[in-house]
């Protein structure tokens, strides 16, 4: 079977090129992801959280899931320093949030709401679910680091998710 290397189908044009870092970018920003916040947080007040789209479920037994941070993100020490962290997944009306947490700061969790979830972890309020997870490894991963976590405790509400696709957030359009 010879199968051509260049097509217009379904929307589809050009030749089939080389690997590089901008059509790595641009091609993969093609694949719609949902939004999540990773927090942490300690006894004694201290809390964290970063914007993530690197996450991913992985095994139903034990139940695992996966997201990864860049090696060169301010943050990385502390993810690496506790072992229990939650992860957020936004709904379509928290793009703000999902802003604010993606964005150098102080501060991050001004002006955002949360409660306290029952590992002590700082949860998002209004956000589609919460993950509260235990890291069980951690893994090279290029420019990144991949922190595979069992879950401990989650919950949903039905409310609907915000997305992210070449570049911009979106909302899932409901039949």
């Amino acid at each position: 079977m010879n199968i051509p290397n260049s097509f217009v189908e379904d929307g589809m044009a050009g030749d089939l090129r080389p690997c590089d870092p901008a059509r790595y970018r641009d091609v993969m920003g093609a694949f719609a992801t949902g939004v999540t916040v990773m927090t942490l947080g300690t006894a004694d007040g201290f809390r964290l959280g970063v914007t993530a789209s690197s996450f991913n479920t992985v095994s139903l037994d034990p139940p695992l899931i996966l997201w990864s941070l860049a090696l060169r993100a301010p943050s990385l020490a502390e993810f690496r320093r506790h072992d229990h962290f939650a992860v957020n997944v936004l709904a379509a009306d928290q793009k703000d949030i999902a802003l604010q947490f993606a964005r150098p700061s102080e501060d991050k969790f001004a002006g955002i709401p949360t409660e306290e979830g029952t590992l002590g972890l700082p949860l998002i309020v209004g956000a589609l679910a919460h993950i509260e997870c235990r890291t069980v490894a951690r893994y090279p991963g290029g420019d990144h680091e991949i922190m595979l976590a069992e879950v401990v405790s989650l919950r949903r509400s039905d409310r609907a998710p915000l997305v992210f696709q070449s570049g911009a957030f979106h909302e899932l359009a409901h039949a």
